[in-house]
């Protein structure tokens, strides 16, 4: 990243100049840092559509392309060769771990998946048909009640310490909320499973039967974590890395990014759009609702469509419908309706000249809600998944914020629209 070229500002008749950045990929940037004290003004930039709040080395995307890219590796080739604990370590180290690496990594991780006791009962604090995504941020947010003895974050190993046990304990956690919801007793977690068999055996085991997790579903759920461990400095990381620069500890960060992911405008929306699919119901209907959703003046959305970052194919999307395929075909439920119905959206929306030049692409919300559902994951379970994957780069931008020489407490600015300054008067005066 260089600064020899400099943006020339003229305000009010004073030139500024400012540092232009250039970074590895995408558009430069024009350092602003200095323009309230050279200048006296700030920018405005609603929704940080054309602001770059930090430099990050972890992950890029180039919506125009359709490529997402962690640590420099295309997101096609990390979701075919490699295992959702790979790229977590990849994601905090900067680098795939060796055969050896990745021995130790998964061992540790296996380590730390038993939470302490008292934190199951927790789960007693809240009704049965609680939200599970209210029950996560809740018992999440607890863990550091729970795990103080690693809360120096200038420290290598207890930030080591903290991402190990928060990425080893989120799919003991968030299977704990699916039984406690289910009215299920809980399932402990097993150091003889892989990470993502034995959360399926904490969601679907039962006391009284054994459970053999399906390689090929298993395969699938790795998959889906893979997609969604991080995508940039979208709403719920640009959230954990706001808390953890007041210095927070990560329960409480991670907390937060669950609260954010909750919003169905972000990680809700592989709920909505299977709700979406069902609402829809018979691909006889498609475009009844293809035309529904040209008509400005209906409310109605199609959900799973479009994306605020990708112009073209969600390079997921496609990754997660081969992967849907295969689930399917191994339940055999290759006619499923809601994938038939999938499909057939799918092809329209491709097809009409409204979708093309609006560019909405099929994004990664379509068919993970149709694989989740296949695999026996309720649908109030769906933003908890995407919220046990995030998790690895939520950490991950998190200890890079820490570790970053500028960092500072974040603050943004604000352009005031309210009252001029008044005076207030005697109360029988007003």
């Amino acid at each position: 990243m260089t600064s020899e070229r400099i943006a020339v500002l003229n305000i009010e008749g004073k030139t500024i100049e400012l540092p232009v950045l250039a970074p590895t990929h995408g558009n430069d940037c024009v350092d602003i840092r200095a323009l309230g004290g050279k200048a006296g003004v700030f920018t405005y930039d609603s929704g940080f559509l054309s602001t770059a709040s930090c430099k990050s080395s972890i992950t890029y995307i180039d919506g125009d392309k359709g490529e997402l890219l962690y640590r420099g590796y295309p997101i096609e080739q990390l979701a075919e060769q490699c295992n959702f604990l790979e790229v977590a370590y990849l994601l905090k180290n900067g680098e795939l771990p060796t055969a050896t690496q990745k021995t130790d990594f998964e061992n540790t991780i296996r380590r730390h998946t038993l939470v302490h006791d008292q934190l199951t009962r927790f789960y007693n604090g809240f009704r049965r048909d609680a939200h599970p995504m209210a029950v996560m941020t809740g018992v999440v947010g607890a863990l550091s009640a729970f795990y103080h003895d690693a809360m120096n974050f200038s420290a290598v190993g207890h930030r080591d310490m903290s991402f190990n046990r928060i990425i080893a304990k989120l799919p003991t956690i968030v299977a704990m909320a699916y039984k406690y919801n289910s009215g299920l007793p809980f399932m402990y977690p097993r150091n003889d499973l892989g990470y993502v068999e034995n959360f399926m055996y904490m969601m679907f085991g039962i006391p009284c039967e054994e459970y053999r997790p399906n390689p090929v579903l298993a395969r699938a759920l790795d998959v889906i974590f893979i997609l969604h461990a991080d995508h940039e400095q979208n709403a719920s990381t640009s959230t954990v890395r706001l808390a953890g620069s007041s210095g927070a500890n990560p329960f409480a960060c991670i907390a937060a990014g669950i609260a954010c992911l909750w919003g169905p405008a972000h990680g809700g929306a592989n709920e909505a759009c299977l709700k979406m699919l069902e609402e829809i119901g018979d691909a006889s209907r498609v475009g009844e609702f293809i035309k529904r959703a040209k008509d400005k003046n209906d409310p109605f959305k199609l959900m799973g469509f479009g994306h605020r970052v990708y112009k073209n194919f969600d390079p997921r999307a496609k990754l997660m419908r081969k992967v849907c395929r295969e689930v399917l075909t191994e339940l055999g439920l290759e006619n499923d309706r809601l994938f038939k119905l999938a499909l057939a959206l799918e092809k329209i929306a491709l097809e009409d000249e409204y979708f093309i030049e609006k560019k909405l692409y099929p994004n990664v919300d379509f068919y993970s809600g149709i694989v989740q559902k296949a695999i026996g994951i309720p649908t109030s379970m769906f933003t908890c998944i995407f919220a046990l994957a995030r998790t690895a780069g939520w950490m991950a931008q998190w200890e890079e914020m820490l570790t970053d020489p500028e960092y500072k407490i974040g603050r943004p600015r604000q352009l005031y629209i309210g009252a001029a300054r008044r005076d207030v008067m005697p109360l029988e005066k007003r």
